[in-house]
């Protein structure tokens, strides 16, 4: 479950490494009593780069939009098994969907398929 405000790592190398969550794009309000919006694996954040690498594009302030790829909040599957990670992580995208970066590091969830992030699945070393 993420949401505005979160902070976010950048699973890509696109040069920023902590992003931070400014606006939610879809996502549901359905979880529990909260009424703002609230992104799980596989929905678009608009993000803006908190910490980058020294001489990469993408400067702090930068922003960008991002699909998130991990999430700490547990993801219930329609098997009935939950998955969750140690992290929230996002990738950066471009206007078209397609991830900024030319690698992505660490797991990703299935769920990716299905909303058709299949260059980002990919990419993945690891698919959970």
């Amino acid at each position: 479950m993420i949401q505005q405000e979160t902070r976010c790592e950048v699973a890509d190398n696109s040069g920023a490494k902590v992003a931070q969550v400014i606006r939610v794009l879809g996502g549901s309000t359905a979880r529990g009593r909260y009424t703002r919006r609230t992104a799980g694996v596989g929905d678009r954040v608009v993000c803006t780069i908190k910490k980058s690498l020294p001489g990469a594009d993408l400067k702090p302030g930068t922003k960008v939009r991002a699909v998130v790829i991990r999430t700490a909040f547990p993801t219930r599957r329609p098997d009935g098994s939950t998955v969750r990670f140690d992290n929230n992580a996002v990738v950066l995208i471009g206007d078209d969907g397609n991830p900024r970066g030319t690698r992505i590091f660490g797991a990703v969830a299935r769920e990716l398929r299905e909303r058709n992030y299949m260059k980002i699945v990919s990419l993945a070393s690891e698919v959970v």
